[in-house]
């Protein structure tokens, strides 16, 4: 179908890398929790933009310019570790007082849709996961607008499991709010969990 090889094992591929939760979904589901549904849609928008420049990118050879600049390879993993790391300390020190009960500053989307795209862009790790995973659905003939299509079908697959998240997020943020102490247990978890992404990145950068 569409020229695409394999095509239900090239969607069920989708939804697997969807299932493996990274530094994007804890993204999207902070931005939920502390500003609603507004906000996580503007996260999955920027996690979106960014794993779609760099589906761009792979197809336009920016992997081959990596590898052969490993500095510039680097250098965006190295970025990328600290800014999980500044996002996990911030979640870590949020006051004690504004995670009871009385309802979060409001932020706007946009914010969120920075740290998401910002997110997804320091992971350059990714550039090379598609540069790989499209050649296994190609045929050797195939036209740029098969190209177009997967990127297409990994765009909307993603934004329909993203926005779930979102929902799913939210109904779980609503309850947890009469619940100060499990929010914040949730929230120091959830620090945790980026400081832990960024260590990881750091160790495979060694």
């Amino acid at each position: 179908m569409f020229e695409i090889q394999n095509y239900e094992s090239f969607v069920a591929a989708i939804l697997v890398f969807q299932l493996i939760p990274g530094p994007g979904t804890l993204a999207i589901l902070n931005a939920t929790a502390r500003n609603g549904i507004t906000a996580g849609l503007g996260a999955v928008l920027g996690t979106l933009l960014g794993d779609m420049a760099y589906m761009i990118a792979a197809i336009v050879g920016l992997a081959a310019v990596m590898k052969a600049n490993p500095a510039l390879f680097q250098g965006l993993q190295w970025f990328g570790v600290a800014y999980l790391g500044w996002m996990g300390l911030q979640l870590l020190r949020q006051p004690v007082s504004s995670c009871n009960s009385s309802p979060e500053t409001r932020k706007s989307a946009w914010v969120y849709f920075r740290q998401a795209f910002t997110v997804s862009l320091t992971n350059p790790k990714v550039v090379l996961f598609f540069v790989a995973f499209f050649p296994l659905f190609l045929r050797a003939d195939a036209s740029a607008l098969t190209l177009g299509v997967m990127i297409a079908h990994v765009t909307l697959i993603s934004f329909l499991y993203q926005a779930g998240l979102v929902l799913v997020g939210n109904a779980v943020a609503r309850r947890l709010r009469s619940l100060p102490l499990v929010r914040k247990l949730a929230t120091r978890l959830a620090g945790t969990a980026l400081l832990g992404f960024g260590v990881k990145l750091a160790l495979d950068n060694r």
